[in-house]
């Protein structure tokens, strides 16, 4: 069921507010960090090592921080760019959180339509349908966004509805193995014959991706896209149908 209805938020143009990705797993670096910076301050043995780690967790909440609040954005801009979207195709979003990566698709829409689903977990800060639909009112694409509650596992949509699926950091959240392979073939079944697939997702996971669907292909997304650093780096799949 679509969410749209009876919702509203801002019908000025202004900037949409994305909020923080998992928000307690930077504030545990920060707060680890500070506390070994503050340890070693305090010890006459075993400085160096506990200062060497309070500054690597200090600057790994940094780059979580920029990944969050810049990285992500600036990485979907140019995957939607590279995508050469005409403007007249319909976009599905799986667990589309606040709109980030919805309405950048949206804003390269003005004759088609932006899809979101979600389940509006905690997994992001103040993920709710009318943050959603604030941000693609502030982001002045209103009238192209829509959001359904609904489980990527189990699609509202017939077959072969979207020229385009996407999904950020979303689809490794499923617990089981079996629950992803399932959202994917579902992302595949409701793409049209020549469709994309652009999921991105930590590397493990998405090397499981690409097996289980026996196609497409992997990129790095390089450090603009690390939860902290390399060790949480994300990976681009593309998949054409």
């Amino acid at each position: 069921m679509s969410e749209n209805e009876g919702v509203t938020g801002p019908t000025t143009l202004g900037r949409p507010r994305y909020g923080i990705d998992a928000p307690p797993l930077p504030a545990l670096l920060g707060a680890a960090g500070v506390a070994a910076t503050l340890a070693a301050t305090r010890r006459r043995t075993g400085r160096t090592a506990l200062a060497a780690t309070g500054a690597v967790l200090l600057a790994g909440t940094g780059v979580y921080l920029h990944t969050t609040l810049r990285g992500k954005l600036r990485a979907w801009d140019a995957i939607l760019d590279r995508a050469a979207l005409t403007g007249d195709e319909h976009v599905l979003d799986l667990g589309c959180g606040r709109g980030a990566v919805l309405i950048a698709a949206a804003r390269r829409l003005p004759n088609g339509r932006a899809v979101g689903v979600d389940l509006w977990s905690a997994d992001q800060s103040g993920n709710r349908p009318a943050a959603t639909l604030a941000n693609a009112a502030a982001a002045g694409v209103a009238d192209r966004v829509h959001v359904h509650s609904a489980d990527m596992t189990s699609l509202p949509f017939p077959d072969a509805s979207f020229d385009v699926v996407t999904s950020a950091m979303a689809i490794h959240n499923i617990s089981s193995a079996e629950g992803r392979h399932r959202a994917l073939d579902e992302a595949m079944r409701v793409l049209r014959p020549g469709g994309r697939l652009f999921v991105a997702d930590p590397w493990p996971v998405v090397r499981g991706y690409a097996e289980h669907l026996g196609r497409g292909t992997l990129r790095p997304l390089g450090p603009g896209y690390w939860y902290s650093g390399p060790w949480l780096g994300v990976t681009l799949l593309h998949v054409v149908r």
